[in-house]
């Protein structure tokens, strides 16, 4: 589709779309400038640490020192900033992304051998999964698959549970996150390679693992209501739930506002990848929690836990809830579908603003401001978040796909009637 099409069907669309369509080539290549710089200042922040620069990616940046966070390859969402620059590239086609997105992705393959918690499945999937996804290369996929069978071996089959964190072999405690649905999408992925190549296909079974783990938190790691504990630990002996903790939330009886995104997101992907409609009936009552929830501001950034209002904003959060909104939007109904590109929409246009899209570089070259990751532990307070920008930008470019798909708005001209000259 040309641009001229894509504008015209997006000043078709209602009053927000509209807005959000205008602004979109201009957000995007600020961001790619802001991640061209980011990309260099992570680069001179390895070399001042006496480091190889394939030792750590860029995490956060703390607006009081002044100090970009870099951490490990294999560490916490450390692939979400080359996932960034690729999702750049898809965005604006500029092959220094594509040059600077392989060569952070090219360093990712530690990732392959830790088996001490359930994130790394992330760390590949926003690397390699959208290096073969934007490349149309199978070069990835023995990796991709070798990863997968990695992060089963944290699956217990009594629990029918993978164990988000901690030693294979620790008996104080099974934990479970809800965001480990999201990293069921790395077993998808490898279930579709594994079948598609069957000399490939490990013995490991995907696909039952992917809906155990599912169904299993979906009846244990939730309230009635739909609000997300944050950490449930079960007993590996007797397979019962030891004890709920608050985790990084405010209580184990409000929802973390950054667990609850996840979770829309997770369950969204489980119907898309099963077409189960219990699971995205489940997405819906989560999205429905958050969506309607008498704490959640008027502008769609959510504050850090549902149970914390007044408090800081979680800009990341709301990101990865209006990415997983539009996901959805494609499997319900007519009402529902509008109700949900509404909001996130909504939430882009606020994330968008001057009051959460840096300006410069106050953010250390991030793009969204006000993140929050852990409140309770005193850690990642109203800053800038890799994984933040990651799924703000997957969010822009769903928003996109869903403009241009959009019918333009035919427009009607009437005849002239020469003889009143009308």
């Amino acid at each position: 589709m040309t641009y001229a099409l894509f504008l015209a069907a997006a000043l078709a669309a209602p009053a927000p779309e509209a807005e959000l369509a205008a602004k979109l080539p201009d957000l995007f290549a600020r961001a790619a400038a802001h991640y061209t710089a980011l990309d260099a200042a992570a680069v001179a922040e390895a070399k001042r640490k006496a480091e190889n620069d394939d030792a750590c990616v860029p995490y956060s940046f703390d607006p009081k020192t002044q100090k970009l966070d870099v951490r490990p390859v294999v560490g916490l969402s450390a692939g979400c900033f080359p996932g960034s620059l690729w999702l750049l590239y898809e965005a604006t086609g500029d092959a220094r992304l594509k040059d600077r997105a392989t060569a952070w992705t090219d360093r990712f393959a530690p990732n392959v051998q830790v088996v001490g918690y359930h994130d790394v499945a992330m760390n590949v999937l926003c690397s390699y999964g959208n290096a073969r996804r934007l490349l149309k290369t199978d070069k990835y996929d023995g990796l991709l698959v070798e990863m997968a069978a990695t992060l089963c071996r944290r699956y217990d089959k009594d629990l029918g549970l993978v164990r988000s964190w901690g030693p294979l072999d620790d008996p104080s405690g099974f934990l479970v996150v809800p965001d480990g649905v999201m990293t069921l999408e790395l077993l998808a992925l490898a279930d579709g390679v594994a079948r598609r190549d069957g000399t490939a296909r490990p013995t490991v079974d995907f696909g039952a693992i992917i809906r155990s783990h599912a169904d299993a938190t979906m009846r244990h790691l939730f309230l009635p209501d739909g609000g997300c504990h944050h950490i449930v630990a079960f007993d590996p002996k007797t397979t019962c739930v030891q004890t709920v903790w608050r985790g990084q939330g405010v209580s184990c009886t409000t929802a973390w506002s950054c667990g609850q995104s996840r979770s829309i997101y997770g369950y969204t992907v489980m119907y898309r990848t099963t077409k189960d409609v219990r699971y995205r009936d489940f997405a819906k009552k989560l999205a429905d929690y958050a969506i309607n929830h008498p704490n959640m501001p008027a502008d769609g950034i959510p504050y850090w836990d549902y149970g914390a209002p007044g408090e800081e904003r979680d800009s990341a959060a709301a990101a990865i809830m209006a990415s997983a909104l539009l996901e959805l939007s494609q499997y319900v109904d007519v009402a529902d579908r509008a109700r949900y590109c509404a909001f996130a929409v909504k939430q882009l246009l606020a994330l968008s603003s001057r009051e959460y899209f840096s300006e410069g570089d106050e953010a250390g070259h991030f793009l969204l401001k006000h993140g929050v990751g852990n409140r309770p532990g005193g850690t990642e307070i109203d800053v800038p978040l890799a994984y933040g920008d990651y799924y703000y930008l997957e969010a822009l470019l769903r928003f996109r796909a869903r403009t241009a798909a959009a019918p333009a708005k035919t427009i009607t001209i009437e005849p002239r009637d020469g003889r009143n000259g009308k």
